[in-house]
Parts: C-alpha cells; structure tokens; sequence
C-alpha cells in the first residue's frame, strides 16, 4: 500500500460512514436503538462501534493523547465522528510511502503487546468499518428501507475516479 493508496482509502472510509450516519439521522430513536441480534446490538450501537475502532486505532497509530469514546449516541456520532475523520485524513495528507512500512506499537485490549506496520492498520482500520457499516445496512433493510450505497465504486464514481465511457 502506497501512501496515496492510504489516503484514498481513509478517505473512502469517511465517506461512506456520513453517508450511514446521514441516513441514521433519519430514522426514529426506537429504530436507531432497537436491538437487532447483529453485530454491536442495535444501529447506533454498530455506528458507536465503528467511531470507537477509528478513536482507538487513531490513539494507537498518531497520538496516544487521542480521546477514546466508547459509548456514543448519535448526537455524540454528529460530533465527533467527523473530527475524528478530520484528523485522519490530515495524518494521512502528510504520509510518505516509507511511512507505511512504520511500525505501530499498541496494547489489545487484553493487555497483550503487537507491533505491526501502519499499512495494516490503516488496511485494518477500513476494512474493520466496511464490515460494520455492512451490518448497519443490514439492520436498516430490516426495517423496510432502503439503506444508502457506500460501496468503494460509487464512491469513485461520486468522486470522478469512474466515469461512464460511451459505446464505441
């Protein structure tokens, strides 16, 4: 993974979390919290999840300083999810591609000490959000609606990186 790869990546990530949490913002509190057997129990509990892992992985990989919110709601998610996101995507403005072979030195939760190159937490960081965003979109399907796209394409799509070729 190049740097610029990292960025596109984080940036994706983002992307496709507000375009979930717009369509949370949506829904009613008892669809929002509504256990659903899935995942982190309910939507916003899924969506806590996800800005969690971003805080944590962001606390570990940048800036031990980092605050970790655990437990959010979705007033909490409005606010501080794309703060969060913020600080990623600037980090990541100032990668080089030696910076990705970097070690990342962190504690799992428990207690046991890993090292492993920022390349994968950055690989690890997407790809834990896509799986949760997924459950997300599940549970909003449940409830008959219908969930947004946050698919890697459409979002290259939106961004101008695809763009519709005429039949020859």
């Amino acid at each position: 993974m190049t740097a610029n790869e990292a960025r596109t990546h984080l940036r994706y990530s983002g992307w496709a979390s507000r375009k979930l949490l717009d369509a949370a913002k949506a829904l009613n509190t008892d669809d929002l919290n509504q256990a659903r057997g899935i995942s982190h129990g309910s939507i916003v509990g899924t969506l806590g999840h996800i800005h969690f892992a971003d805080r944590i992985w962001y606390s570990r990989a940048v800036d031990p300083h980092e605050p970790v919110i655990r437990e959010s709601d979705l007033k909490t998610l409005e606010s501080q999810w794309p703060e969060i996101q913020r600080k990623w995507e600037a980090w990541s403005d100032q990668l080089q591609d030696a910076d990705m072979d970097q070690p990342v030195t962190y504690k799992s939760p428990d207690g046991k000490q890993y090292s492993c190159p920022t390349r994968f937490v950055v690989l690890h960081l997407v790809n834990h959000a896509t799986l949760h965003r997924g459950q997300a979109v599940g549970m909003i399907r449940q409830l008959g609606i219908a969930p947004p796209v946050t698919d890697l394409m459409a979002y290259c799509r939106e961004m101008g990186f695809a763009t519709v070729k005429a039949p020859a």
